[in-house]
């Protein structure tokens, strides 16, 4: 089957366990990776409780309205998710900005996505990105988040190696069934041992809160444009890297003009915006959701309402995926993404010709650099792609 092309219709037949764990263990990695920085964020600004929920409302049912909504147009796993790098961004730059108009801010950001969109240079751009480079750039994301099951051993040793163990011993009978496996094992071990308790929680659903944007240059020049460079750099050029190095192939205008379109939508509840996934992406594109390609969508309309139901319950649903040991969250992060890592590396050291280039993407990217608040993502692409033009030079 080719995975330029769409299925022709949603199919029963191509739902799966093995989709449906990739769609919750990519949203368990979202939130738990993330929310500390949106809340630290929050708590800078003197944003009360209430409108630091009324954000992670806004920005989840946001991201999960677009990635059901651009998933079953095209019947591939297009993953939308809020910009991480965005929200580091935020800790220093709300602070000292009334709410109001970092809200405009949001908004300007937006725009600009939506205007990007529309446009045909982004198109043009991303298909003239080497695979080489594309590959090597998916597998470097991945590494950092890959190799913290080994960081998580100093935390919790016998949790991590015991979920080793099970992974690598279901992987032997099923390589769909590995990480369910792992996961299962380690929420075990957490019960028996009595390593997380969860705390009294009173589940009553988040109430959004509408704020009055404002609009003022400084705001613009301080919040919006840097979050407008970072989530192009950091996020949408990585996530569309993301699903090319996993060998799908979309038009980019749509999918960055639907997300910008949903930033303007939902800034006025507290949302900074959102944009392509794509370490979240990469556990629903790669083969740990299934091994055929065109069997993956399931798992990102699985983390699409999954995104729509921790909105729904922002508040509670916080503090339930908080208690989750680290250790654990790290460990199921890191086995789903195995399969991605050693599928980039293959196809990027493939062409001897971009061979070197693509390492120099792949470390770049895997250092986790953050220069001028823009990721290591974007200063990795933008090294390969340095060092494949001096290759290329005659004489070289």
């Amino acid at each position: 089957m080719s995975n330029t092309l769409p299925p022709a219709r949603v199919r029963l037949a191509d739902f799966s366990v093995s989709a449906f764990v990739a769609g919750l263990v990519a949203v368990m990695t979202g939130y738990t990776s993330s929310l500390a920085l949106m809340v630290q964020a929050g708590t800078a600004a003197g944003l009360d409780e209430h409108q630091v929920g009324s954000w992670i409302w806004a920005i989840s049912i946001a991201m999960g309205l677009c990635t059901l909504a651009l998933t079953l147009r095209y019947r591939l796993p297009i993953v939308v998710a809020w910009s991480t790098p965005g929200a580091a961004l935020l800790i220093t730059a709300l602070p000292g900005v009334p709410y109001a108009e970092a809200i405009g801010a949001f908004i300007a950001c937006g725009l600009l996505l939506t205007l990007t969109g529309l446009s045909s240079h982004l198109a043009h751009l991303t298909r003239q990105l080497p695979s080489a480079l594309a590959a090597a750039l998916l597998a470097g994301i991945l590494f950092r988040i890959a190799s913290d099951v080994f960081t998580a051993a100093e935390q919790d040793a016998l949790l991590v190696l015991s979920m080793l163990a099970a992974f690598f011993l279901a992987k032997r009978r099923s390589q769909t069934m590995a990480i369910l496996a792992a996961l299962g094992t380690g929420c075990v071990l957490v019960w028996l041992t009595d390593g997380s308790t969860m705390p009294d929680i009173d589940w009553v659903p988040t109430q959004p809160s509408w704020t009055v944007p404002a609009f003022s240059a400084s705001a613009i020049i301080s919040i919006g444009l840097p979050l407008y460079v970072v989530a192009m750099a950091s996020q949408n050029l990585p996530g569309l890297a993301v699903l090319r190095a996993d060998g799908y192939s979309v038009e980019p205008q749509p999918l960055i003009a639907t997300t910008g379109l949903a930033s303007m939508l939902f800034a006025a509840l507290g949302s900074h915006g959102v944009n392509l996934a794509a370490i979240s992406a990469a556990l629903c594109t790669g083969p740990g959701a299934h091994p055929d390609p065109g069997r993956r969508y399931p798992a990102a309309l699985t983390f699409g309402l999954a995104a729509i139901i921790v909105g729904c319950f922002a508040g509670p649903l916080t503090a339930a995926f908080m208690t989750l040991p680290t250790a654990l969250v790290m460990s199921v992060a890191g086995l789903a993404l195995l399969g991605s890592i050693g599928n980039g590396l293959t196809q990027a050291m493939a062409d001897a010709r971009r061979r070197e280039a693509a390492l120099i993407t792949f470390m770049v990217t895997a250092s986790g650099m953050t220069l001028w608040s823009i990721g290591s993502a974007f200063w990795g692409l933008v090294a390969g792609l340095l060092v494949l033009a001096l290759n290329s030079r005659p004489g070289s």
